[in-house]
């Protein structure tokens, strides 16, 4: 949650100014302390959903104590002084001097609908950049005894979250997010590099095995020439040619493989050690890849959602399909594993009527138009 100034906080010059959505609170809260009725046209937000301490417990207070009779309020502060009092017990440097600033900040008391549209907004835009970075962080949690089914659980609860943000702010179509997808981190895998050599060495040694294990795609391998060699394996193999590190050098060649530096005999000498299976490099692989896919993705929507001039509507564009190609490289670690457990999904609350557009049908869509 970003900082923002306390109403009662020293040296305010070594704090960044607050951000637009803080004087938006302000303006809001200003509009129901001035017309606590107004709360009735105040829909989609709850304290939770403002960006400070104080601005959470002003509205806690605002909208469970019993509204004053508008004819009171007008010649009085008696209902004021309760909200203070209540607000005081989670923000204990609320003041009498903030309610006043409060009220004399908003512009109209009449766009508090507006106001909490706002509010809603920059609330859903941290709760996906915050699943965003828990799902980053947990693809890197090295001490995870299940890394998959957990990293997976994590891209369903930030499905659920663009769910819910598309639930209360339908997407429009051909809306993409204005900031650019960050380049994709450079593979430094020591272990995947020996790991993908044994894969490709044991397939070469063990052709017949390859069939088995079709859901591994060339994209699967961190290493160019890696992704290239197991292209020709694969190719080779479905032609039912003859298979050997020779036939596969020269499959190689033909590819242009070798314009990038790559030595005949290094090729020949790594397609020559095999060990092991190749159904279980193969899934050393295609896990690897699940990971790095779901980190990509992440950091996709983080850098998304970490860019305040993204529209809800944009933010859900692009998580849609970032998110889609956990759903594509899920569904081939199914395959590979033989589990198909049930995505684990939070309801979504409808608070506002919308298109019925669910992540796992826009993944759905996806799949079906790259077939």
């Amino acid at each position: 949650m970003p900082h923002a100034p306390e109403p009662d906080e020293d040296d305010l010059d070594a704090v960044p100014p607050p951000q637009p959505v803080f004087h938006v609170e302000q303006a809001l809260l200003g509009a129901l302390l001035l017309d606590p009725h107004r709360l009735d046209d105040v829909n989609g937000i709850t304290a939770d959903s403002f960006s400070t301490a104080t601005h959470a417990a002003l509205y806690a207070a605002i909208s469970t104590l019993p509204r004053p009779d508008p004819a009171e309020h007008a010649k009085n502060t008696k209902w004021l002084d309760r909200v203070l009092t209540a607000g005081r017990e989670q923000a204990r440097g609320l003041t009498a001097t903030y309610l006043h600033t409060l009220v004399q900040f908003c512009p109209r008391p009449s766009h508090a609908p507006a106001y909490a549209r706002m509010v809603e907004a920059e609330h859903a835009r941290r709760l996906l950049l915050t699943a965003a970075e828990r799902l980053i962080h947990t693809v890197h949690d090295a001490s995870l005894p299940l890394p998959v089914q957990t990293v997976l659980a994590e891209a369903d609860a930030l499905a659920a979250v663009v769910d819910d943000i598309a639930n209360r702010f339908p997407p429009r179509s051909g809306i993409l997010p204005r900031t650019p997808a960050p380049p994709p981190a450079a593979p430094n895998h020591t272990e995947a590099v020996e790991e993908e050599q044994l894969l490709l060495a044991t397939a070469t040694a063990r052709p017949d095995d390859i069939d088995a294990v079709r859901w591994l795609v060339p994209d699967d391998l961190t290493q160019p020439l890696h992704a290239g060699l197991w292209q020709c394996l694969t190719t080779l193999a479905r032609r039912g040619e003859p298979v050997d590190p020779v036939t596969i050098l020269w499959e190689a060649q033909q590819r242009g493989l070798l314009d990038s530096g790559s030595e005949p005999g290094e090729v020949l000498r790594m397609l020559a050690e095999p060990a092991g299976s190749v159904g279980h490099w193969a899934e050393r692989a295609l896990q690897r890849s699940l990971l790095a896919t779901a980190e990509y993705t992440g950091r996709r929507i983080e850098t998304y959602a970490g860019d305040p001039a993204n529209t809800p509507f944009q933010l859900v564009v692009g998580a849609r399909r970032a998110l889609a190609d956990i759903a594509a490289v899920r569904t081939r670690w199914q395959n590979a594993t033989g589990a198909t457990p049930p995505q684990q999904r939070r309801p979504a609350p409808a608070i506002r009527a919308g298109p019925p557009t669910t992540t796992a049908a826009y993944a759905a869509r996806s799949t079906r138009a790259t077939r």
